[in-house]
This record gives C-alpha cells, structure tokens and sequence, in this order.
C-alpha cells in the first residue's frame, strides 16, 4: 500500500477531487494548511504573505493504483506556475479498521 499526500492549490479541489472520482479513487481525506514553497510566499506590492493557503489530500492506495492516483492529481492539479503544489508518496506497512480492529488490506 502507499500513502499519497498532496498539497494543491485550494482552487483546485474540485478538479482534483472529480478526476480521482473518475479514476476510481473516492476515499480521500482533506484538511486546509497553510505553508510555503521554495518561493517563500508570494509579495503583492509592499506586502509579503509568508504563508499561503492551500489544501492537502491525503490517500492510501494499492501499490498497483498508485500511478494512477499520481497522474490524475498532476494532471488536474496543473497550472504551469510556482505554487502548484507536491505530491508525496510513501509505503504503508500496516493499516487496522479501527471498529473492529482487524488488520486492513485496504
């Protein structure tokens, strides 16, 4: 299993989210972060705003599904410019279903 994360532009949700649907991939989780890149924020005349809002989704998938979820989220997370984002992937070595509290294939 691997975990993906991704942090996307907040006004990318959508797209994202509909193109993972699409692909088969529906269980996600989502919460909003504030952070910032190699770009160190982004300044708007004389104001810097060190942190930016933005929105990471947090999956885990089969190893074989993986790819998939990878370019579906880069395909629809994509606009060309500094701050799209990351994507983050690393391996799972044990998940439990927390009602009954058995081991999870996922």
């Amino acid at each position: 299993m691997k975990l993906i994360k991704a942090i996307i532009r907040p006004e990318k949700e959508t797209e994202v989210i509909q193109g993972l649907e699409q692909a088969g991939l529906s269980a996600l989780t989502k919460w909003d972060v504030l952070g910032r890149g190699r770009q160190r924020g982004i300044q708007v005349g004389a104001a810097v705003y060190g942190e930016l809002s933005k929105l990471c989704l947090m999956m885990v998938v089969q190893d074989t599904e993986a790819p998939k979820a990878i370019e579906t989220i880069l395909a629809s997370a994509k606009t060309g410019h500094p701050g799209d984002g990351r994507i983050f992937v690393s391996d799972v070595k044990e998940a439990y279903t927390i009602r009954t509290g058995k081991p999870d294939s996922i």
